[in-house]
């Protein structure tokens, strides 16, 4: 049987299944998570984290708060229940509703984003999906993750494209004192007549810089001025390390292609992401893996592939945990109610604090800028006489878990988030000081 002759022919029993209907929170469930803008006391107890330990890196993978749980668990059971009249009823248009919330909060239009697992998904899939041709380049930049470096270096031995990096800051030295017009001129001089695809990083977990995406963008766009449509550079951007931190409508910063995952600073589901894309990027790239929703319609012969929204053409198909995807809404939903004002305001506060008190210690360096338009919510340091890792371990035994930067030039790694206050910053920064 036919999917559409099966729903045609089930479609007043799953009408019917209304107590299986989990798409949105119940009244009672979202006042008892209500949470007011700015207190961020109310916001911490929705969190089932242990208080036996300061977190300084939730930046990693996101504990769920309560509306998330919540939502999640309500799928979970009606799946549970009833697996395959669940997911028939919510297959075809649920992925939509995702979409839709995801672009109230970040900007654009909801047919504009795609739905993924992660960040390293979304990458692979973008970079893996550009319409390149033998010969031409992507520039990407020497402080991008690995997941970055080889999704292109795939892509570049698939199409006979070329991959170029370029630094756009002296790393390690200087890197605290790094200008927004030293970034921007560093780029330019990358750039050449072969260059189709520009890569970068908007906050980078190396060393806690954040690049002046739009910036980049305005300067992208001067060279794209003097091309044809056809040599028009794309613009690609990891976002993952300031989505949920900085205050930006996505669709206005100027990139073809924003990647996110939305299981940290976001507080969404562990496994899920998006992309965003502009309508240059979208033309510009290809599907990886088939869609399903409105683009298994396609294949039915129920509807033709115009009339399909790209984000839902682009969402990889096939079977994902979609207690998790279908729960991203509430996590959105939540820093809306924080107001995504407040949010950057806050996060900034706890970093300036950190950072203004790793500045005072003569035994300690300081990578990131204080500046907080060149920095979010990461901060990089060395203590003099002490490995990254022997100071992660040593600040575990002390109740404070931290983090290392994962790459060839090791830091040490704080990331004050809006689940910290002040006095665990002052409890993190003693401990510090105490390793003189």
């Amino acid at each position: 049987m036919l999917r559409r002759d099966f729903l045609s022919n089930t479609g007043m029993a799953i009408g019917a299944l209304s107590t299986l209907s989990g798409v949105s929170a119940s009244s009672a469930a979202a006042e008892s998570s209500a949470v007011a803008a700015g207190d961020w006391q109310a916001l911490r107890n929705l969190f089932p984290l242990t208080r036996d330990y300061i977190q300084l890196s939730t930046f990693l993978l996101a504990s769920h708060p309560k509306p998330v749980s919540q939502a999640i668990e309500r799928h979970r059971n009606a799946l549970d229940e009833n697996p395959s009249d669940y997911w028939h009823e919510h297959f075809m248009t649920i992925d939509g509703q995702v979409s839709a919330s995801a672009a109230r909060y970040m900007g654009g239009r909801g047919e504009q984003i795609a739905l993924t697992d992660s960040t390293t998904m979304g990458l692979a899939m973008v970079y893996s999906g550009l319409k390149l041709k033998s010969g031409e380049e992507v520039l990407q930049t020497t402080h991008d993750h690995y997941s970055t470096d080889m999704s292109l270096a795939h892509r570049a031995d698939r199409t006979g494209a070329v991959v170029r990096k370029v630094s756009l800051y002296d790393d390690p030295q200087g890197v605290a004192a790094v200008t927004e017009a030293e970034v921007v001129s560093k780029l330019r001089a990358g750039i050449n007549a072969k260059t189709r695809v520009v890569a970068v990083t908007w906050v980078h977990s190396s060393t806690g810089v954040k690049l002046p995406i739009r910036a980049l963008a305005d300067l992208i766009e001067d060279v794209n001025s003097k091309r044809a449509e056809e040599q028009k550079i794309i613009f690609c951007v990891d976002g993952v390390h300031g989505f949920g931190v900085e205050d930006e409508d996505i669709s206005e910063l100027g990139c073809d292609f924003f990647i996110a995952g939305t299981h940290k600073w976001i507080f969404g589901p562990r496994g899920t992401g998006v992309i965003w894309g502009s309508d240059r990027g979208w033309r510009n790239s290809d599907p990886v893996i088939p869609g399903f929703g409105g683009s298994y319609g396609v294949w039915l012969g129920d509807v033709s592939l115009d009339k399909i929204p790209v984000g839902d053409h682009m969402t990889p198909g096939g079977f994902h945990s979609f207690e998790h995807r279908w729960a991203l809404p509430e996590a959105l939903d939540l820093h809306l109610q924080l107001g995504k004002a407040n949010v950057q305001q806050r996060i900034h506060q706890l970093n300036t604090q950190t950072k203004e008190g790793l500045a005072k210690m003569s035994h300690v360096t300081l990578y990131t800028p204080k500046s907080t338009e060149l920095s979010s919510g990461l901060v990089c340091f060395d203590v003099a006489g002490v490995s990254q890792t022997e100071v992660v371990k040593r600040m575990h035994d002390k109740g404070i878990i931290m983090s290392s930067t994962p790459y060839r030039q090791s830091y040490a790694r704080f990331a004050p988030s809006l689940i910290n206050n002040e006095l665990e910053i002052d409890q993190a920064l003693a401990e510090i000081r105490a390793m003189a």
